[in-house]
């Protein structure tokens, strides 16, 4: 069984240095302000999601004092200059432990196969007919599908769902932490502790050595039928729609969500907080900056404009040099 944390409202409010009087709430978590349920804490720094706010479902909130009075009833205000650092400090508190000494001994599926030299910690549960190589490390709490390969050296981190049918090759990291700090006045960043996971549905392959990051908080997705290639890095919170294939050296940045069927070249990359429409393809070395909106389109350039007119622009370069 997943371990569950829970957390006092006033020991959180302890523990981040904000003043609170009021109900003794238990907490069991952070989420977004749009994915938030009760029982949860949430956070705004940045009123362009001030509607979200409005309608979260949070029973906490971390805000600044200019954004305190738009909290709806029934949610708390945690008020303070730096609400984002705050949240930082609170995910500590929800950080599961890494070794789960609790759990129930692995579960290993009829007809798999586990080398001499894998790892496979307590609370994990593998399917039937997987191949589990030598090196491979698997965490707790992690669940593996049916007819399942995983080769040498690839790490599984605690809490991960892997589908059936899939293929991880070497060296693959699925759930290592995301990318997340907050940045004090003073220039310190304090980490922000990385509580979520990372889900791969059925009939997703995994290039050697890439790195999926796991959720902030909810899910890192990437769904069925998805091909990734070597030395891939998706950062947390990324959704990854069906059968879209990402060529290697990869870079999508964090909160990023492709459409079905997306195609990215090699060596391109996205930034964070971005959606791209399904069907859309990008040459080799794009740079993707903005939404993408329109489907059944092929891009090129950084940043990307389409692929005619980038053609037509490396052309004219050409010709100035000359």
């Amino acid at each position: 069984m997943a371990q569950i944390i829970r957390v006092t409202l006033a020991e959180l409010t302890e523990k981040t240095g904000i003043e609170y009087r009021g109900p003794l709430l238990e907490l069991t978590g952070l989420n977004t302000l749009q994915n938030a349920q009760e029982g949860e804490v949430s956070f705004l720094e940045n009123k362009k999601y001030i509607n979200d706010l409005k309608s979260t479902k949070a029973s906490a909130v971390f805000v600044t004092p200019e954004m305190a009075d738009i909290v709806p009833d029934g949610v708390i205000a945690l008020v303070d200059e730096e609400p984002y650092l705050k949240l930082a400090l609170a995910s500590k508190l929800f950080a599961l432990s890494i070794i789960d000494e609790d759990a129930a001994v692995a579960k290993i599926g009829e007809g798999t196969i586990v080398a001499e030299g894998a790892n496979i910690a307590k609370g994990a549960v593998i399917g039937k007919g997987c191949q589990i190589l030598s090196g491979v490390s698997i965490g707790p709490d992690t669940l593996i599908g049916d007819n399942t390969i995983i080769y040498a050296n690839a790490v599984i981190y605690h809490g991960c769902h892997i589908g059936s049918d899939c293929i991880i090759h070497a060296g693959v990291v699925i759930g290592s932490d995301g990318f997340g700090f907050a940045t004090t006045k003073m220039g310190t960043h304090v980490k922000i502790y990385q509580n979520g996971n990372v889900v791969i549905e059925d009939d997703v392959e995994i290039g050697a050595n890439t790195t999926i990051d796991r959720a902030a908080f909810g899910t890192t997705l990437i769904k069925q039928g998805v091909r990734i290639d070597n030395l891939v890095q998706i950062g947390h919170n990324c959704i990854i729609g069906e059968y879209s294939v990402i060529v290697a050296q990869v870079g999508i940045a964090g909160s990023t969500e492709l459409g079905r069927n997306v195609v990215m070249g090699g060596q391109s990359a996205v930034a964070g907080h971005i959606k791209i429409a399904p069907f859309t393809t990008f040459a080799a070395r794009s740079g993707i900056t903005n939404n993408v909106k329109e489907s059944h389109k092929v891009y090129g350039g950084a940043p990307i404009m389409e692929i005619r007119t980038w053609l037509k622009l490396q052309g004219k370069l050409a010709r100035l040099v000359k």
